[in-house]
């Protein structure tokens, strides 16, 4: 098993807000990435979830009364924060933000807030008004002060009927922002990596465009990837067929005039590139300003321009990874690539083989430098990233990163 966190034990505080059904989901989903998760339940969130649901899902003991001379959690839950890589207090009440941020400990969770040295990430959630009444904002801004993590509220319909701010944020923010709070003193902290993803599209007329099959998912797993080792991550993509991984910052490009133009401003400031995107090689030289009629295509013939070559034009300076997607003569292509872009890495698949190619959840590389070429085993694309950036980070070695 693999992922940010796979070994992390994280505390999950639950607090009396009707959205303590969400974070039912959000446990599950920690659970299933390899996190050891133990929750911490309000008496009032009781009412809503049953310490039951959550020990069904976990396979831990669920920690809901300090003062119960049965439970061993009771008299352990200093041990419980020391132990922690995390505390998530998901949903946070307006309540609960209050005693966080008064420094109260008279509950499961405010009690381990005060004795764990762990990071700890808050998700509000309650009604608009309240969301909005200065009190709270106050409080959120003294915990934000003191170093917690803010995720939402969102926006939308809430339990009360009324519309706005207020919604518990849904668990795949909250799973992004735990990975990036996880990772924020990991290998790549303090460097900023710009990663570009998905296929260009080329504009024959406003509605054809010239594009390939690339699905975005190798370079969203290294911008995740890069993410969770604690990098400042500046992903330029291209249409794909995932959302972003959060914690990232996105910059849009369709064509691959519009990615050669962000990527080079992104990496003004960036220590590495790794080049994942799948760029047009030719654009239709003159695309028609007007949708062209199927009867006026009969003998349509196109004429294509080259575009530019992004990576080749990236001056020296940072650490340059390309991709090189191949039918055949992989490795051949592969280090004429390396020589001819002046880049320090490039990794090489295979389109062809089964299971590796556009689209698939796993891919099979072969990492090809100066040094040599390494052939990696077929596995998920986040552990293909995991592999290129291990090459990142030695090629930075222990020099003063840029930063932003």
């Amino acid at each position: 098993m693999s992922g940010p966190f796979h070994g992390k034990r994280i505390l999950l505080g639950v607090s009396g807000s009707i959205a303590a059904y969400k974070a039912a989901d959000l446990a599950s989903k920690l659970t299933q990435g390899g996190a050891e998760v133990d929750v911490l339940m309000t008496h009032s969130a009781t009412r809503f979830v049953t310490p039951l649901t959550f020990r069904s899902i976990t396979h831990r003991p669920v920690l809901t009364d300090l003062f119960d001379p049965g439970s061993p959690e009771a008299i352990e839950h200093v041990a419980l924060a020391q132990a922690a890589h995390v505390l998530v207090v998901a949903p946070a009440t307006a309540h609960m933000l209050a005693k966080l941020a008064l420094g109260l400990a008279d509950d499961p969770i405010s009690v381990t807030a005060l004795a764990t040295g762990a990071p700890v990430l808050v998700a509000p959630a309650m009604d608009a008004n309240m969301w909005e009444h200065p009190a709270v904002r106050r409080n959120v801004e003294t915990l934000i002060e003191r170093g917690a993590v803010i995720v939402g509220p969102g926006e939308g319909r809430l339990a009360s009927g009324l519309t706005g701010w207020g919604r518990l944020a849904e668990t795949p923010e909250l799973l992004g922002r735990i990975a990036k709070t996880l990772g924020a003193n990991g290998d790549l902290s303090g460097r900023s990596i710009v990663v570009s993803a998905g296929g260009t599209q080329e504009p024959l007329d406003p509605v054809r465009v010239l594009t390939n099959r690339s699905s975005g998912k190798m370079g969203y797993a290294i911008a995740e990837a890069a993410r969770d080792r604690g990098a400042d991550v500046t992903l330029v993509t291209a249409s794909a067929a995932v959302e972003p991984p959060v914690g990232v910052h996105v910059e849009r490009a369709d064509t691959a005039e519009q990615m050669r133009n962000a990527v080079q401003e992104a990496v003004c400031s960036a220590d590495a590139l790794v080049m994942a995107a799948a760029v047009a090689d030719y654009r239709p030289a003159d695309p028609s300003g007007e949708k062209l009629k199927k009867e006026a295509m009969a003998d349509l013939s196109v004429a294509l321009e080259r575009t530019d070559d992004i990576i080749a034009g990236v001056p020296d300076g940072i650490v340059k990874v390309a991709f090189a997607a191949e039918s055949r003569d992989l490795l051949k292509n592969a280090r004429a690539k390396l020589k001819g872009k002046g880049v320090h890495l490039v990794a090489a698949n295979d389109i062809t083989l089964p299971g590796a190619g556009f689209g698939a959840d796993e891919n099979k590389v072969w990492l090809v430098d100066e040094g040599g070429d390494t052939e990696l085993p077929l596995m998920a694309k986040y552990d293909v990233a995991m592999a290129i950036l291990d090459r990142v980070v030695a090629l930075l070695g222990t020099g003063r990163p840029k930063g932003r």
